[in-house]
């Protein structure tokens, strides 16, 4: 089991959104996902939600609120357990992204984009303001079809 973090940055309306295009064999590639990464050793969630989030944007998060846990399934890869945060709070300069093109997305546009289709479960929560912290376990086909959503269970990690 490996654990990462996304953190959705919030400004004005918009999220700040990562189109997977850059980086080789990525699993999310053509995906739109939130900045994020694997935890490293010895570091906190949120410390590698601010690390990350930093590498991937140049935005230094100020008090990243966290959000859910989402227990990834994908049949023939391992498991993931992914932190989310999100944050309304951050300094710093816009960079270019060494995994994907980052676009500001109204947050009335998120859902019409190529996303993984659990992610829409836990995006929904964010984009229409919902404050109340998530579980979700999604398993996908080794296609990448969702085949079960279990919602606010807290698996074991």
């Amino acid at each position: 089991m490996i654990h990462t973090t996304q953190c959705f940055l919030i400004r004005n309306g918009c999220f700040l959104m990562m189109l997977r295009n850059k980086k080789k064999n990525d699993i999310n590639e053509g995906k739109w996902i939130a900045p994020g990464g694997k935890t490293e050793p010895g570091e906190t969630y949120e410390q590698c939600a601010i690390r990350e989030t930093l590498e991937e944007t140049g935005f230094h998060v100020i008090s990243p609120e966290y959000r859910g846990t989402v227990y990834f399934r994908h049949e023939g890869i391992t498991n993931e357990t992914i932190h989310v945060y999100s944050s309304e709070r951050f300094d710093g300069v816009q960079t270019e992204s060494r995994e994907g093109t980052l676009r500001w997305i109204p947050a009335e546009d998120i859902l019409s984009l190529n996303l993984w289709e659990g992610d829409r479960i836990f995006l929904k929560y964010l984009t229409e303001g919902n404050r109340n912290i998530f579980a979700l376990t999604l398993t996908y086909d080794q296609n990448g079809r969702l085949t079960d959503v279990q919602e606010g269970v807290n698996e074991n990690e």
